[in-house]
């Protein structure tokens, strides 16, 4: 790809507005189209990757991608696109990273479909084009992991585009929803909650858009739709794959219009108000087979971000764990933990709560054995204890309290009686008390 040296026909980022464009004057034919979504604070927009080629970007007017932010070099980095996809750094000040990985001056580096990048303080990510048709294996989208995931979300909390949550159920969507929401400038307006898959169809359009007085039987005054009393906040559309087909048409024109048309009502009405979407099932798919309105599922999709089951983040269990017991005087005996770690939840971070707060209604101490958890034995669930690395935590923890039994099985996470099970099981001598 060769520079265009007309600043008016490069695509520039501006951190006033949200942007999309075409890179390079001419939109390229591509099979597996991509997205570049670019993120900064306050700042957002998405340009369409040519199917092979070199984008240069930077600060300067003559870059091919003209990114207009101080913490980038005039000729920062340059992406190749193709086969597979690489950025290079070309001596920037600032730095080009992929991950924890900085580049040094003209190495290259594999890019991946959903992979942050940066440059300088700028945040890269390459996205399918939802407006292709793509083979099926490419419809699941990759996943970024939970740490970048959150410094996404951080970036474009503050920017106004709609952001599509995807993800198996229970993994934490309306969580991330609200976390969106608190982190934008509409923190101290209304979050609003819509239950796409809940709400009887007939209903649907009276509430989210309001009704006139008399504009039906039992209508015996007017009423403020949904969407308008929101103003000023963010509309979280839960199980938006649900929504009925005569009800997406209509929140399609809110979307493109920011109006409302109560029922029965002359004169639409203003609204200001985000839309961040979530759905368990693959919008994409049932956009492309006509189940799901194609216009609609391009606008609730500025940005997607797919959040991993609790399976592929394994890491977080611990202080989930944690933060579901913060208040309930209860902690985990170690053979507890371990069956945590070993099960596969299948529900995720909403099954990972029920479990817990279950247990803690079951348990009647102060520590939570495995019984209690009520979590299927099977022999893949049933996790191996590294015999030695135990043995050795207990020693560890009697040393370090001067044999005191009851503060060693608490060291451990285990109730006193546990502890002395496995003193007889690891041939560990009791420790005597001491005469004063």
């Amino acid at each position: 790809m060769t520079a265009v040296g007309d600043e008016k026909e490069n695509p520039t980022y501006s951190k006033y507005a949200d942007e999309e464009s075409t890179i390079g004057v001419v939109r390229p034919p591509s099979v597996g189209g991509a997205i570049l979504r670019v993120i900064g604070e306050g700042m957002f927009a998405s340009h369409t990757l040519p199917a092979e080629g070199q984008i240069v970007i930077g600060r300067s007017a003559t870059a091919d991608l003209r990114i207009d932010h101080p913490s980038l070099s005039r000729k920062h980095a340059v992406l190749y696109t193709g086969a597979s996809m690489m950025i290079e750094d070309l001596g920037s000040a600032n730095g080009t990273r992929v991950g924890a990985r900085e580049l040094a001056v003209g190495e290259t580096c594999p890019i991946g479909m959903h992979q942050v990048f940066e440059v300088g303080t700028v945040m890269l990510v390459v996205q399918p084009d939802g407006s292709e048709r793509r083979p099926a294996a490419l419809d699941r989208m990759q996943q970024l992991p939970m740490q970048e995931l959150g410094r996404v979300a951080e970036r474009i909390a503050v920017g106004t585009i709609s952001v599509l949550l995807l993800g198996e159920t229970g993994v934490g969507k309306e969580v991330m929803a609200e976390r969106l929401h608190r982190l934008s400038p509409r923190a101290s307006k209304p979050f609003l909650r819509i239950n796409c898959g809940a709400m009887p169809e007939q209903l649907f359009e009276s509430e989210l858009f309001g009704h006139a007085k008399g504009a039906f039987t039992g209508a015996v005054q007017r009423k403020v739709g949904l969407l308008e009393s929101a103003r000023g906040g963010t509309v979280f559309l839960d199980e938006v794959g649900e929504l009925p087909a005569g009800i997406q048409v209509k929140l399609l024109r809110v979307l493109e219009s920011r109006e409302v048309h109560p029922v029965g009502e002359l004169k639409p009405r203003p609204i200001d108000v985000r839309f961040i979407a979530a759905t368990n099932r693959n919008l994409q798919s049932a956009a492309q087979s006509g189940a799901f309105r194609q216009d609609l599922y391009f606008r609730l999709n500025g940005i997607s971000l797919t959040i991993p089951p609790l399976r592929d983040r394994m890491a977080e269990l611990d202080e989930l764990t944690r933060g579901f017991l913060a208040d309930s005087g209860r902690v985990l005996s170690a053979d507890a933990m371990a069956a945590l770690r070993g099960y596969a939840w299948p529900g995720n971070v909403r099954e990972l709560r029920n479990v817990i707060e279950r247990a803690v209604l079951l348990c009647p101490g102060a520590v939570i054995e495995v019984v209690q958890l009520g979590l299927p034995v099977t022999p893949e669930s049933q996790p191996e204890r590294p015999a030695s690395d135990e043995r050795q935590r207990i020693v560890d923890a009697l040393m370090e309290s001067a044999g005191n039994q009851k503060l060693a099985a608490e060291r451990l996470g285990i109730s006193r009686g546990t502890l002395v099970s496995r003193l007889d099981e690891y041939g560990i001598p009791r420790p005597r008390k001491s005469g004063r």
